[in-house]
C-alpha cells in the first residue's frame, strides 16, 4: 500500500498505543464506558488549544473567502472520492440493494456531477449514506469498546481504530499521487473543519462540560448510524441489518 496509508495505520497504532499505556495511572472514571477518562481529558485539551490556536483561525479564513456554492462544491467533491467507503461497507453488512443503489449515486455524481462536485444524484432521488468499518464491525456484533479521545484524530471508540485506516483504503484520495495529494487532503481537513465550526461553538459556549458534551453527541452519533436513524431505547446487542 502506499505510503500515506501506512502512515495512517503507524498514526493510529501509535495512538492507541499510548492511550492503553498511559490509562493505568488514571483515577476512577465517571463513564464506565470512559475507562481511560484522564487521558482522555488530556487529549481532548490537546486537541482544543491546537484548534483554537490553528485550525479555527484556518477555518474562519475559508469560509471568509469562500462563497458557499463554492464550499458545496468542496464538499461534494471530497465526499464523492470517499463514496466507495458506504459502498463497500454497505455490502460487508449484507445490504446488497442499498450497496448498488450507492455505487449507482457514485457513478452518477462522478459523471454528470462533474466529478463529484455537483451532488446530481441527490436531485435525481437517490439519496446520499454514509457507512463505514466501525458500523460494519457494530452490525456483525462487535462492541465499542472504551472510548478514546486521540490526538489529531479526535473522538473514536477502541472498535473505530481498525475503521481509520480500513475506510482510508477505500477512499480514492489515498491513492492521488504525491504531492497532489496533500493539498487535497488539507483542502479536505480544512474544509470538515469548517463544517463542524457551528458544532464546536455550541459545546464551547453552552456545555457545563465541553469534554462530556462532545463525547456523548460523539457516542449517540454513532448509534444513529449504526441503527440506520433508528436506535433501540436499550442500545445492547448488535445492530439490525
Amino acid at each position: 500500500m502506499r505510503r500515506s496509508l501506512r502512515g495512517i495505520v503507524s498514526g493510529v497504532a501509535g495512538a492507541a498505543a499510548i492511550a492503553v499505556s498511559g490509562c493505568a495511572t488514571n483515577g476512577v472514571p465517571t463513564e464506565p464506558h470512559d475507562p481511560y477518562e484522564g487521558f482522555n481529558r488530556a487529549m481532548f485539551s490537546f486537541n482544543k488549544t491546537l484548534d483554537d490556536a490553528l485550525f479555527g483561525p484556518i477555518s474562519d479564513g475559508y469560509v471568509a473567502v469562500t462563497p458557499e456554492p463554492a464550499r458545496e462544491a468542496v464538499f461534494n467533491f471530497f465526499d464523492n472520492l470517499a463514496y466507495l467507503t458506504t459502498v463497500v461497507n454497505q455490502l460487508l453488512q449484507g445490504k446488497i440493494e442499498r450497496g448498488f443503489e450507492d455505487a449507482g449515486r457514485f457513478v452518477i455524481n462522478s459523471t454528470f456531477g462533474i466529478g463529484g462536485l455537483v451532488d446530481f444524484a441527490s436531485g435525481i432521488g437517490i439519496a446520499r449514506n454514509q457507512e463505514d468499518f466501525d458500523q460494519t464491525l457494530a452490525v456483525w456484533g462487535v462492541g465499542p469498546g472504551p472510548y478514546l479521545e486521540l490526538p489529531l484524530f479526535g473522538p473514536n471508540t477502541m472498535r473505530s481504530l481498525p475503521g481509520i485506516p480500513a475506510d482510508a483504503a477505500t477512499d480514492i484520495l489515498t491513492w492521488v499521487a504525491s504531492p497532489l495529494d496533500y493539498a487535497l487532503t488539507g483542502v479536505k481537513r480544512v474544509d470538515q473543519r469548517a463544517r463542524l465550526d457551528s458544532a464546536i461553538k455550541l459545546r464551547d459556549t453552552t456545555a457545563l462540560d465541553p469534554y462530556v458534551f462532545q463525547r456523548e453527541a460523539y457516542l449517540q452519533r454513532r448509534q444513529h448510524l449504526i441503527y440506520d436513524g433508528n436506535p433501540p431505547l436499550d442500545v445492547p446487542g448488535p445492530a439490525p441489518q
